[in-house]
């Protein structure tokens, strides 16, 4: 069975955020580690939009929350607490926040898009050139790094895909150079395009 069917057999065959039983797609939930059934959730094509494009956001689109924030997939609980994180000030998503409940793994992997911060609250990443850095985007290394805790040598060249953000340093970003989890500092970084 592929993933669309998985999904599609799990929601009913509707957005898993609003039961839109239109223009349905996969939506892998970000930065994608996992993907699959467990990382990805059906959506419509007005959920998504209004996820990746904040100036689209219709707030009483969202409204829909209100049910899919106690769905039993991760997926859907986490997109479902950054979209309330995101709308809180308007003080209906606050009070849904106030009674929501993840687990402390699905909270830390929540808060990697940022959204429960305010704009002066954000840390911005941006790679050797300047250019700004999201979770998910993946890589190149600009010189050789030498692997803290290891005699391991990351080459310059290597391609580092998938990142993840240090909340709490602009500097830091972590990624895997082959079977290793390693942390990168920025400045050695040049973010690949969606080409390469």
């Amino acid at each position: 069975m592929s993933l669309l069917e998985e999904l599609q057999n799990r929601s009913g065959n509707q957005c898993e955020l609003c039961t839109s039983k239109e223009n349905l797609s996969i939506y892998e939930v970000p930065p994608v580690s996992t993907g699959g059934v467990d990382g990805s959730l059906l959506a419509c094509s007005t959920c998504i939009e209004q996820i990746e494009d904040t100036d689209k956001t219709d707030v009483n689109h969202w409204r829909c929350l209100n049910d899919s924030m106690w769905s039993e997939y991760k997926a859907v609980k986490i997109v479902a607490w950054r979209m309330l994180s995101r709308l809180r000030k308007e003080g209906w998503p606050q009070d849904l926040l106030d009674m929501m409940y993840l687990e402390e793994d699905d909270l830390r992997y929540a808060k990697e898009s940022g959204d429960h911060l305010d704009e002066s609250e954000k840390i911005i990443h941006r790679d050797a050139n300047g250019a700004i850095l999201q979770a998910g985007d993946s890589v190149v290394l600009i010189k050789d790094l030498k692997v803290k805790g290891s005699s391991m040598v990351a080459k310059q060249g290597t391609a580092v895909r998938r990142i993840s953000l240090d909340h709490e340093n602009a500097k830091y970003i972590e990624g895997k150079v082959g079977p290793t989890q390693i942390v990168i500092i920025t400045d050695y970084v040049k973010k690949m395009s969606e080409k390469e």
